[in-house]
């Protein structure tokens, strides 16, 4: 499944966001959905987990057409095992 570099201008409802972060030696993720902007954005579940889960949490929680956004912290890079990313 390709996914794309989220931008915080774009902010279609019901696309889910992946945030890739360090902690400590590790990359760690967590998963988010974006909803109406009058409401908060849904986070499952509030803890990080490695990449390879939040990446399957994404697809499962994933509308039919719905993009997925990966969000890349400083100090994290792609990496193509996770799939293809997309401008």
């Amino acid at each position: 499944m390709p996914y794309r570099t989220y931008q915080p201008a774009v902010r279609p409802p019901d696309a889910i966001i992946i945030k890739l972060y360090t902690s400590g030696d590790q990359i760690r993720g967590y998963v988010r959905k974006i909803v109406d902007p009058a409401k908060n954005d849904t986070i499952f579940p509030g803890e990080e987990m490695e990449p390879e889960a939040a990446f399957k949490l994404a697809a499962s929680h994933s509308e039919a057409e719905a993009p997925i956004f990966v969000e890349l912290t400083e100090g994290v890079q792609w990496d193509p095992a996770w799939g293809e990313l997309l401008s």
